[in-house]
């Protein structure tokens, strides 16, 4: 039985559908079928990497001073 820990661990592999033996994906599906408190936590980070926008391209020094400048006037409004 999986504990929560190894859960939060595989979560992201679990959501993007990669790198996960057929083994694993079991495992993680049956806790999750157990956990609530799992099966949430995957909710969330399904729906945060749906909401980023994938970047194959190393972002350039300028985009990531303007996602953070824009991340700082969110955080003051």
């Amino acid at each position: 039985m999986l504990k929560c820990k190894h859960v939060t661990e595989k979560a992201d592999a679990l959501v993007d559908g990669s790198t996960l033996s057929w083994r694993e994906r079991l495992a993680l599906r049956l806790h999750l079928l157990m956990c609530g408190h799992c099966r949430r936590y995957v909710r969330q980070m399904g729906a945060l990497l749906g909401f980023l926008p994938r970047q194959e391209a190393p972002l350039e020094d300028a985009h990531t001073k303007a996602i953070l400048k824009k991340l700082d006037s969110l955080q003051d409004s």
